[in-house]
């Protein structure tokens, strides 16, 4: 749409019309905030635009350069303003709008996109490869409902995400209230009081089995690394000669598993499996008189302050030690933690069903593409 010559800095506004670039794009095409977005006055927009044209509902804008082939729909008559190969302007006249641009992400045309990119170590979709996009379309009545199909869809997935969002954003502001104790159960008013870790838990590591020892491997003992500790699965297996014949240690479901090692260090969450564990995880079992869920809640609180306390810049290794001489406060009623530990869990709980929703309107999603856009 504009003149290369016209991509001036000095041009860009902090408000105005929208200078629309590929990166943007991406991120309204995966549900993400734009990061710094620029403008251009309405005086320039309109001098440009005498050149060469506006785009105007039903039009589709796709990503030339980076990540190739994201393709953005004109829905309004809000003037937009964009950079001649960074973006392709596809005119539409013919098409139903939802149908036109849901076909630009089926597998058919982003497998065109890709074969057609170049050799190059980046890939570019230009105006020429773009007026050789196979387009196959059925009656525009076919397209109207296939294409308010797919919108709903796409709605309805990102309601979902917004949910989501919220229910995360309600869990952090409860969490941190009621672990400040600025917010207290009505029926609770008694003082908190501060408790080593180590003092209300049993806690064990494990270690790694011998790779050297085929045996030890391919059995049916689930063995949990610390990567996996949020997982229901695991890449590798024990057989009962290589958890005898080692030190790896057997865990519970519902036991607290607290990452020590790799890039996760400092992550927390109850095993979701019965398995065993290496020397990279600490397993803790709250005793009787504490609630496991309160436990875990508090040490997820406080992984940004550990992280930051005892590794340096995020990277390095976590010991036993150290997690089991942290201070806890909390209530001396069990009632007290039962009831804050079963609040944030059903928030879990609701969060991770609207999360596997998610993955399933996705998966829809994919499937139809798959399907309808051949």
């Amino acid at each position: 749409m504009s003149q290369e010559s016209a991509y001036i800095q000095s041009d860009w506004r902090q408000e105005g019309v929208p200078f629309l670039r590929a990166r943007d794009i991406v991120a309204i095409n995966k549900n993400q905030k734009v990061k710094e977005p620029i403008y251009i006055s309405r005086d320039l927009y309109e001098r440009y635009s005498e050149q060469s044209g506006r785009v105007t509902p039903g039009d589709l804008l796709v990503t030339g350069v980076g990540s190739i082939g994201i393709p953005f729909l004109i829905k309004t008559e809000s003037p937009i303003y964009f950079k001649d190969g960074n973006i392709i302007w596809f005119q539409n006249r013919t098409l139903d709008p939802a149908f036109f641009y849901f076909q630009f992400t089926g597998n058919s045309i982003q497998t065109y996109i890709l074969s057609t990119s170049g050799k190059g170590t980046v890939g570019t979709f230009t105006i020429a490869t773009g007026k050789q996009t196979p387009i196959v379309f059925p009656k525009k009545t076919e397209q109207k409902l296939i294409g308010s199909t797919m919108s709903d869809l796409d709605n309805l997935i990102a309601a979902t995400q917004n949910k989501i969002d919220a229910l995360e954003q309600v869990k952090e502001t409860l969490s941190k209230n009621l672990f400040d104790q600025l917010w207290r159960f009505k029926e609770y008013s008694t003082s908190w009081k501060e408790n080593k870790l180590k003092d209300i838990v049993s806690a064990y590591s494990g270690g790694t089995p011998s790779a050297n020892i085929r045996t030890y491997y391919g059995g049916h003992i689930p063995f949990i690394r610390s990567a996996e500790i949020h997982s229901s699965t695991t890449a590798l297996t024990l057989t009962q000669e290589g958890l005898k014949n080692s030190s790896a240690k057997l865990v519970k479901t519902g036991d607290i598993l607290y990452a020590l090692y790799g890039a996760n260090s400092g992550d927390v969450d109850r095993s979701k499996i019965n398995g065993a564990i290496n020397q990279a995880i600490l397993a803790m079992r709250p005793s009787k008189e504490n609630d496991s869920n309160f436990i875990l809640f508090q040490l997820m609180r406080m992984k940004n302050k550990i992280v930051s306390t005892y590794l340096q810049g995020g990277q390095g290794n976590l010991s036993g030690r150290i997690i089991l001489a942290l201070n806890l406060d909390m209530p001396e009623s069990t009632s007290e933690q039962r009831t804050i530990g079963r609040s944030l869990q059903l928030l879990c709980e609701l969060i991770s069903i609207n999360q596997s929703k998610y993955s399933q309107l996705e998966s829809l999603k994919k499937s139809l593409l798959q399907n309808l856009f051949v």
